[in-house]
């Protein structure tokens, strides 16, 4: 009888431990020349058939790819690991993968872990089109997770993406964690991590260097953990922009915590169109960060129009509350070190500014703050409210 339970027990493991797939055994070569597209498709299939938890395995090298969906939505239900001690490659042509959403797509899956490896997107041939003026594709997004429930991405390195190197779509319970984000500081909507319709997401210890947002936080996003992170070059960590849309989710319940901005044109930042909109953003917390050489340091702006074009010329209809700025402190390389430029129709309400100390040249730095209302405490430098 007890060597019978002990081969129950035996059987049992086995068939509740991962399934290993290596890439190179489904055709995959690591040259960084040969399209590894099909094998990666390949061993997506077997993965997906697979009922027992599956571990994918893409081994030192470079993996030259095109456009990839790793869709779940017909797959057995079971966790999925991806283990990448290498490198994924985009093609070099921009164009391969320019005019689709997302090079590497995640979605409808519960359970997926991307653990290392980098990414590659060749990005900055792109750049350079756009720059140039010329009838360019829009660019895709490196890594993309959407429609998906518990997902950790750990020690990931995006390279130069086209456009957005990480997105969170309508997604939740979401970890992210010592990843890093490289690209050029002009590099055009390069932002480095997008969260928008998601809720229970947290992002740690990560360093992002960019051409946009560190981290952009779009319309439906309830339940953001932002700690530990380094942002510079970029625009730094921004709610919005919000109010593109006159029905629209709002933003809440964000903690942006222990967050150091060099050389950014932002720092904290909440932004919105200045058209009617039902959306708002609620209950925020920026807290013990610290600004090298920031513009904007801490900025709300409810005029937001980039470059002037195409401006609505309203008054926004984003509400804003509950904003709590604590302990910030550094050098502004703007004159403004605190902008609040609230809207006239649904005024800013319960801001608080407590322990803030910003200097510019030397010198306390300036604020300009409109239909914004609230308390300060502690040490301000400058007052505001």
């Amino acid at each position: 009888m007890a060597s019978l339970l002990v081969l129950f027990v035996f059987f049992f493991i086995s068939s509740c431990s991962a399934q290993s797939y290596n890439v190179l055994s489904f055709g995959a070569k690591p040259d960084g020349k040969t399209d590894a597209t099909k094998a990666f498709i390949a061993v997506w299939e077997t993965a997906c058939a697979s009922s027992r938890p599956v571990t994918i395995v893409v081994p030192k090298g470079r993996f030259l790819l095109r456009s990839l969906n790793f869709d779940g939505s017909k797959c057995k239900p079971k966790p999925v690991t991806f283990r990448i001690d290498g490198t994924l490659v985009a093609p070099a042509d921009y164009r391969v993968i320019g005019n689709e959403d997302y090079w590497i797509f995640f979605q409808h899956l519960d359970g997926v872990t991307v653990y290392g490896g980098v990414l590659d997107a060749r990005g900055t041939s792109l750049w350079d089109c756009k720059k140039s003026g010329k009838n360019c594709p829009s660019g895709a997004t490196t890594i993309g997770f959407q429609s998906s429930s518990n997902v950790v991405v750990s020690g990931l390195t995006s390279l130069n993406s086209q456009m957005f190197h990480v997105v969170i779509n309508g997604c939740n319970n979401v970890k992210l964690q010592g990843v890093k984000v490289l690209a050029a500081g002009n590099s055009p909507n390069t932002d480095g991590i997008h969260v928008q319709s998601s809720s229970t997401v947290s992002i740690f210890n990560t360093k992002i260097s960019t051409g946009d947002d560190c981290v952009s936080i779009g319309p439906g996003t309830n339940g953001l953990w932002i700690e530990n992170v380094a942002c510079g070059p970029g625009h730094g960590i921004s709610i919005g922009s919000l109010g593109k849309d006159s029905v629209e989710a709002g933003v809440q319940n964000v903690t942006v915590k222990t967050v150091t901005f060099t050389g950014t044109d932002n720092g904290v930042r909440i932004k919105s169109w200045a058209r009617p909109s039902s959306g708002f953003a609620r209950n925020i917390r920026f807290q013990h960060c610290v600004m090298n050489n920031v513009e904007n340091p801490i900025l709300i702006d409810q005029n937001y129009c980039p470059r002037n074009e195409n401006c609505p010329g309203q008054v926004s209809g984003i509400k804003i509350s509950d904003v709590l700025f604590v302990d910030i402190h550094g050098t502004s390389a703007t004159e403004v070190g605190v902008k609040l430029d609230c809207s006239p129709k649904k005024p800013c309400t319960g801001i608080r500014l407590e322990d803030v100390k910003l200097t510019y040249r030397n010198k306390p730095a300036a604020s300009a703050c409109v239909h914004a209302g609230g308390i300060e405490a502690g040490f301000l430098q400058p007052n505001c409210l």
